[in-house]
């Protein structure tokens, strides 16, 4: 049995065609990953357990750096951020204790002073 290798000329053409095959597929792949994303109307994020849910609106032509801003607003707002750096380390009962009378001292400090402003503006 003979065996016969074939010509240049064709492996020249196959080894064309393969890469004029994976060129195409290339330009295809970076024309889909530039392409641009359609953007959702809102920004919004859920906690780990679903409790914690902000969400915010974003208004026609509006910039979207305000919007973040917005959303980070909120974000702190919530809460959520806070209770995960509390969380990041050990706190034991005592220390949570001591912890949560401090926040509910600055707390209750902040709705009188609230309450003083609210009396001084009626008057």
């Amino acid at each position: 049995t003979s065996f016969a290798l074939p010509s240049p000329s064709k492996q020249y053409t196959v080894t064309m065609a393969r890469l004029t095959i994976l060129l195409v597929a290339l330009v295809a792949a970076m024309a889909t990953a530039f392409a641009p994303v359609p953007l959702s109307r809102t920004v919004s994020t859920t906690a780990l357990n679903g409790q914690t849910r902000v969400e915010v609106k974003i208004g026609e032509g509006e910039p979207i750096e305000s919007a973040l801003r917005r959303f980070k607003r909120e974000v702190n707002k919530s809460g959520h951020l806070m209770d995960l750096r509390h969380k990041r380390y050990f706190e034991n009962s005592q220390d949570r204790k001591k912890r949560k009378i401090v926040q509910a001292r600055i707390r209750k400090r902040l709705e009188r002073m609230n309450a003083r402003r609210m009396r001084q503006r009626r008057s």
